[in-house]
């Protein structure tokens, strides 16, 4: 499963979770930093890519539109890079078994 990182995560998560989450992205690396939501949302949809966020919008997005692209939204307020980390590491099974849900189009992380 590859992720794009929205803004609101750091970009330093790419390169900690590579061995878990390979070729993923964050939106900075390909010009999407100041994208609005839809720009953001087709290039994942066109691209293959799951949504990570902490952004609501996004989760809203996935009800109204469902997937692709697919949404991950952590819900967890203002916290660090490392707790970033470890709740997708801790998380690793429940991502994957997402990836392979037909008909899931949003998970929800806390």
């Amino acid at each position: 499963m590859r992720l794009l990182f929205d803004q609101n995560l750091s970009h330093r998560l790419v390169g900690q979770l590579a061995d878990v989450f390979p070729n993923s992205l964050h939106v900075r690396d390909i010009g999407l930093a100041q994208s609005s939501d839809d720009v953001v949302w087709e290039y994942a949809r066109a691209n293959g890519l799951s949504i990570v966020s902490k952004d609501a919008d996004f989760h809203q997005r996935s009800f109204l539109f469902g997937a692709p692209p697919k949404v991950i939204w952590i819900r967890r307020g203002n916290c660090s890079t490392f707790d970033m980390e470890r709740i997708l590491r801790e998380r690793h099974a429940d991502v994957v078994a997402f990836a392979k849900d037909e008909d899931g189009a949003f998970l929800e992380l806390r």
